[in-house]
């Protein structure tokens, strides 16, 4: 039931608890960081509230009335009632403040969060980091819907009311199994015999395919064979071409390992253009939180006045693939076969 308004506020009962402590307006004024007169001002005004005198002055302090003792008595437990919410509170306040949920594209997952995630845990050791690690459609639909806080993506449209920042850029590269007939030819594979080859690939909804399709899209290219197999793994086509089933267009941050081992063999493109850009996602307009920020800027990203800003000495060319760091230029910018 509503309470009446005989009843201070808890900011008044402290006061009381700390005048009839210290035995002193003066010595509870400094405590609270307030003036004397505001002290005994609040002192007056609560004994008109309630209707009884709680304090009887003197020039050697104060003392408590028998019903202003009786009050303090009750106040104690309702301030310490109060100081437990307030922990409370702040408790509840921290831990949703440490905890944030992430989406991730497959490639960004595998081959960039890692070391993004390390470097949060030195700016924040006490957060709680959940992770969904699914393709770059589903990304931005979960940022979109809030039921996660940032995304990460590769190359993939983004819907009205969602922002983007680049973190990075890589290249789609054509692989094949090292006896593979494409592994050994003399010359480019072009657009034309790319269009019209059954690859191993990514499911629809993929930054990887979605970069490829739109890259042959472009040429017109519209109608295609299906995918010989599709794979939702990087690592499962990655396994798949190296048992010689087929070629495959992943990304050059997954492939610089199994390259230098022997096991896949890049085919230089010409024709196309598989650049694409590995981008941050999250909500139109919306402040982010510290932990957030944490890790925005654990990607190299600071957010300055509600705007993306670069930090110092980073760029999106600061991610790039071990492939392309080797040298190996695997597509040219011919206009198709000749």
């Amino acid at each position: 039931m509503p309470l009446s308004p005989r009843v201070p506020d808890i900011g008044a009962l402290d006061l009381l608890l700390s005048v009839a402590r210290l035995g002193s307006l003066g010595k509870a004024a400094r405590e609270h960081g307030i003036s004397q007169p505001a002290v005994a001002s609040r002192m007056r005004n609560m004994e008109r509230l309630i209707g009884l005198p709680l304090v009887v002055r003197s020039a050697t302090g104060c003392r408590l009335t028998e019903q202003g003792a009786m009050i303090v008595e009750w106040a104690l437990r309702i301030v310490q009632a109060a100081g437990a919410l307030d922990s409370g509170i702040a408790a509840l306040r921290d831990h949703k403040a440490s905890r944030i949920q992430l989406a991730c594209s497959m490639t960004i997952a595998e081959y960039l969060l890692p070391n993004w995630l390390a470097e949060l845990r030195e700016r924040v050791p006490a957060a709680t980091i959940g992770l969904q690690v699914i393709n770059s459609a589903n990304v931005t639909r979960l940022v979109l819907d809030a039921v996660v806080d940032l995304g990460f993506v590769e190359g993939a449209e983004l819907g009205e009311g969602l922002e983007s920042h680049v973190v990075g850029r890589d290249e789609l590269l054509l692989v094949v199994h090292p006896r593979h007939s494409w592994a050994r030819r003399a010359g480019p594979v072009c657009a034309d015999e790319l269009a019209a080859t059954r690859l191993i690939s990514r499911e629809p909804g993929s930054g990887t395919r979605y970069t490829l399709d739109r890259a042959l899209d472009r040429l017109g290219y519209r109608s295609r064979p299906d995918p010989m197999m599709e794979f939702s793994s990087m690592t499962a086509i990655k396994s798949a071409v190296e048992a010689g089933i087929g070629p495959a267009v992943l990304s050059s941050l997954a492939l610089a390992e199994d390259v230098a081992l022997g096991k896949l063999v890049v085919v230089p493109t010409t024709g196309l253009d598989l650049r694409r850009t590995l981008r941050l996602v999250v909500r139109a307009g919306e402040h982010l939180p510290a932990v957030s920020r944490d890790v925005v800027a654990a990607t190299g990203v600071l957010i300055h006045k509600s705007a993306y800003s670069r930090k110092a000495g980073m760029s999106p060319a600061a991610v790039t693939s071990p492939i392309a760091q080797a040298g190996l230029q695997p597509t040219s910018a011919g206009s198709g076969c000749e």
